[in-house]
Parts: structure tokens; C-alpha cells; sequence
């Protein structure tokens, strides 16, 4: 019982210590920071690179990796380098260009956007990745490439969001991705 009683008055003595050095307000204050804190630890920046680059280490032309080389030969290849961070279809491969949709599909308002190194001319431009949408998948010419892509949560360099919203309601169906030039990168 002793053991007890001490546990207990010990107990109550930090207790009251506690309360004649804080106040309520003060200590709801910190213990809400600290849980506000806590919920927004998971939107930190955590770079995910490496582990990346481990998992497509067998996909074929993706970027990323040591030793790909982009090409300006044929622009329906994964490794063509204005596909440098395209996630998708290549449009050229489903009836369309590099800058123009297939018949049928319409070309989404929105975009994500990356720097591609041109191995033609040396210069390296901002490229404009948009999404052809209102048919089903194209499924031809595959591409992940991964090349300056960021987190969800910074969405314009981001190449994972299907970018069909903003096109009209019975358009949000991905097709195919286009790749026109803005302009160069400065």
C-alpha cells in the first residue's frame, strides 16, 4: 500500500507543479501546435529519387536512370527528348503529332510542364505535357519517364494526375499525351 501511496502523492505533486507553472490556455495552445504539427509532417518534401529509379530500372526508356541518352531521331520513341518526363501515351503513336490530338479527342486545358535537353541542338526547352482526352485509352507507345517529376502536391511538375479535368464532362476520358514546345528554358 505504501508503494502505492507514494506512487500516488508523487503523482500529484508534478501534477501541481505543472499547474502553478502553465496555464490551460497556454498548454492547449502548445498541445494544438504540436498535434497541427504532427498531421502536417506527412506533406514534408521526401526525395523518393533513388528508390525511383530502383523500380524502373527495367523499364525501356525510362529516365532517370544512369546512362540514358535522349535522341531527336524518332519521336515515337520513350527515349525521344521531348519525352523526357511524359507519363502516357505518345499521341504520335494514336493518330496524332507531337502538338495536335487524334480525330476525336480533345485537347485538355490544363498541363504539367518540364525542361528536356535537345541533343540536336544542345539547348534545353520548357515543355508543355497536355492530355488528349474523350476517347478511350490509346494504349500504344507506353512511356513513364520521370525527369524532374515532383510530388502530388506540386501538380504542375507532376506527371501521375490524369489531366483530362477542365475538358468538358463527356471528355474526361484519357487518350494520349501531346508534347509541344513553349519555348526554351532559361
Amino acid at each position: 500500500m505504501k508503494k502505492n501511496k507514494g506512487f500516488d502523492s508523487s503523482i500529484e505533486k508534478l501534477a501541481r507543479t505543472t499547474a502553478s507553472k502553465t496555464g490551460r490556455r497556454g498548454f492547449i495552445g502548445k498541445l494544438g501546435a504540436f498535434l497541427a504539427g504532427s498531421a502536417l509532417l506527412p506533406l514534408l518534401p521526401v526525395d523518393r529519387r533513388g528508390r525511383m529509379n530502383e523500380a524502373h530500372a527495367e523499364t525501356k526508356g525510362t529516365l532517370g536512370r544512369e546512362g540514358w541518352k535522349p535522341q531527336d531521331k524518332d519521336p515515337k520513341s520513350c527515349d525521344y527528348w521531348r519525352h523526357c518526363s511524359i507519363d502516357g501515351n505518345l499521341c504520335d503513336c494514336c493518330g496524332g503529332t507531337l502538338t495536335s490530338c487524334p480525330p476525336g479527342s480533345e485537347l485538355s486545358p490544363s498541363s504539367w510542364v518540364a525542361s528536356c535537353f535537345n541533343p540536336g541542338d544542345g539547348q534545353t526547352y520548357l515543355i508543355a505535357y497536355r492530355d488528349c482526352c474523350g476517347k478511350q485509352t490509346c494504349g500504344r507507345c507506353n512511356c513513364m519517364n520521370v525527369q524532374g517529376e515532383l510530388p502530388v502536391y506540386r501538380p504542375e511538375f507532376n506527371n501521375d494526375i490524369v489531366w483530362c479535368f477542365g475538358a468538358d464532362n463527356d471528355a474526361m476520358t484519357y487518350h494520349c499525351t501531346v508534347s509541344p514546345i513553349v519555348g526554351k528554358a532559361s
